[in-house]
């Protein structure tokens, strides 16, 4: 499974990334996680499975779900999730997502 977070400038959401690799390891899940910064989506998005966005870039919605064609998930981080760096939440999430 690989998720992409996307954020400003991929700073904030990498912490939120290591949460989500000590969750996804802890529940015996592979998943390649990585975040960057909205300028580089488009450059990101074809290798995702699901793509979440943080809530400070959440006005790029649209945009990002015209970039993949809506060939894949996307969706915003809920903002209490975000705030709290609650990695277990958002990879649930992610899976939720999927369908898995």
């Amino acid at each position: 499974m690989n998720i992409l977070l996307i954020c400003t400038a991929g700073m904030s959401t990498s912490m939120l990334v290591k949460k989500m690799e000590v969750a996804a390891t802890a529940r015996g899940i592979e998943a390649n996680i990585w975040a960057v910064g909205d300028a580089l989506a488009s450059e990101n998005v074809g290798k995702a499975d699901v793509v979440l966005l943080g809530p400070q870039v959440r006005y790029l919605l649209q945009k990002t779900k015209d970039l993949v064609k809506n060939e894949k998930p996307v969706a915003c981080i809920d903002m209490r999730d975000y705030g709290a760096m609650n990695g277990d939440k958002v990879l649930t999430t992610a899976m939720e997502l999927l369908g898995k």
